[in-house]
């Protein structure tokens, strides 16, 4: 969810009415906006005035409120223009989710981006409705919004509606109104569900209580952090600093240790931010891991991929994409580059002939050359919608008598095929391949806890419940069964509640 609702392109499932689904798994901050930024930006604070004016104050060289986002650019310069007036598109999660907020960076303004549906129905939507939109990002968790920014004291949610913040947020009309229009986008079934009759206080109290004084309530810890969903988490975190002047992720680690400290505070991040510390880690001193690399770009949608693009220079002052370029090289560097600029059609529409054409290319370069040809399969396999991809993989397999996977493997080696087959699978079927993540996390000798934690903690909230039937499909044992053998513990019970299990011994 990753997205974050489904985690997967709304033109994975065909589609009548075209319109891009970029949801990432629940958790993700959903435009939340910073009035006053105080920190050092790489954009200029927004200043009072108009906010039709201001929507482009933060980007120069703007011209007459166009929309000229140019969707193929590695990342939106600051002379890009974003859209006038534009409802963007649905908000990187799914239903039921509350306004997130940065604790430790004291934010009290935020908004829900609206749905999808309304920003096709905006009168003066100007941005075309098949392409993603990147919301630009402020401050450590937040963004500001190019639509509906009103100076002073509220944010129009095109709800009918300006919310002050500081003046009541009005989340039960919010949100009741975004729910109506979300639910048509979730993907997937998750084992991790927002908790009913949420008491965000009294949340905090017991998680403060659990860490005072002598001892550490871990059990308490679970019951809380590992049942609520990720926008539940960063409302308890506000208001554990609001009541106690701490920070709930800095006392978390001084009372836990090891993995379990590290899922709990892998679960208090905004997940964008788990995103893009996940990538940092990857790239960061000697080596690369490029299956984080291939696991989180292959697998996100266009305004997902975006959105992790602005948070990264935000957190770590780099572009992602240099950031790929000199940590990577060759065929597998251009690949994650093509997938880095968030360019793929998300239509839905699909082309027989197409696809026909485009398997006949890609048998050309591949199998019926000698050498092969990279480019023609980056090029298809980073543009091409997943409805057309999955056609173009039925017509390989017609022309060669057998699957698209086969020839991958045939045609390329290592980290380039690796991500190929990556996307492949995504297209294909999406649990199969974070099933087999999960099982390579654990099998064998030892076990890759980071890698465990990180599927576990982005695909809860979107479709672990798939994952745990494919990975029992595919290994014969449950997902469970195999956490048991390899973790114990409060790590272990933690994850237990993660993948909808009760607690055994």
């Amino acid at each position: 969810m990753y997205p974050y609702g489904s985690g997967m392109p709304q033109s994975s499932h065909p589609s009548t009415n075209e319109q891009p689904n970029v949801p990432f798994g629940v958790g993700w901050v959903t435009a939340p906006v910073q009035q006053n930024v105080t920190h050092s930006s790489p954009y200029p604070p927004p200043t009072a005035q108009p906010y039709q004016q201001q929507q482009f104050q933060q980007y120069p060289n703007q011209h007459d409120g166009a929309a000229n986002y140019p969707m193929h650019a590695s990342y939106p310069s600051t002379s890009t223009s974003y859209p006038l007036n534009v409802n963007v598109s649905s908000p990187p999660y799914p239903t039921n989710r509350a306004d997130s907020v940065a604790p430790h960076q004291g934010l009290h303004q935020q908004y829900q981006q609206y749905s999808q549906s309304h920003f096709n129905q905006h009168p003066n939507a100007s941005y075309p409705a098949d392409r993603g939109y990147t919301p630009a990002m402020t401050a450590h968790y937040g963004y500001e919004s190019p639509s509906h920014y009103v100076q002073g004291h509220g944010y129009d949610y095109g709800l009918d509606h300006s919310y002050g913040y500081g003046h009541g947020y009005g989340h039960e009309h919010v949100q009741q109104k975004l729910n109506q229009h979300l639910t048509a986008y979730e993907e997937g079934t998750p084992t991790l569900f927002p908790a009913q009759g949420f008491d965000p206080v009294k949340d905090a109290h017991d998680l403060r209580k659990a860490m005072k004084g002598f001892g550490t309530d871990e059990d308490k810890l679970i019951e809380i952090i590992c049942r609520r969903s990720n926008e539940q988490r960063q409302e308890i975190q506000r208001q554990y600093k609001t009541h106690f002047g701490k920070d709930l992720i800095e006392d978390i680690k001084s009372e836990t240790s090891a993995n379990f400290q590290k899922l709990l505070v892998g679960l208090l991040r905004p997940i964008v931010d788990y995103y893009c510390a996940e990538l940092n880690d990857a790239m960061a001193g000697l080596g690369t891991d490029e299956e984080v690399l291939i696991e989180i770009l292959c697998t996100l949608s266009n305004l997902e991929i975006h959105t992790i693009k602005n948070q990264y220079l935000r957190l770590y002052g780099a572009h992602l994409e240099s950031e790929l370029k000199s940590e990577t090289s060759g065929n597998f560097k251009r690949l994650l580059i093509s997938l880095c600029t968030a360019a793929r059609d998300e239509s839905g529409r699909v082309d027989p002939n197409k696809a026909k054409e485009d398997a006949r290319e890609l048998l050309k370069a591949g199998e019926l050359r000698v050498g092969t040809d990279e480019s023609m399969f980056n090029m298809i396999l980073c543009q091409r919608n997943y409805q057309q991809l999955k056609l173009i993989f039925q017509e390989y397999e017609n022309m060669t008598g057998h699957s698209f996977e086969k020839a991958l493997k045939k045609e390329f080696s290592g980290d380039i095929m690796e991500g190929l087959i990556a996307i492949y699978k995504c297209v294909t079927n999406k649990a199969d391949y974070f099933a087999s993540r999960l099982h390579k996390s654990m099998a064998g000798i030892g076990t890759n806890d980071k890698q465990l934690i990180r599927v576990i903690i982005t695909r809860c909230e979107i479709d672990l419940a798939d994952i745990k039937v494919a990975f029992e499909r595919l290994y014969g044992k449950s997902l469970k069964s195999w956490i048991k053998g390899d973790t114990s513990g409060h790590y272990k019970h933690a994850l237990y509640a993660l993948v909808g299990e009760q607690r055994s011994s």
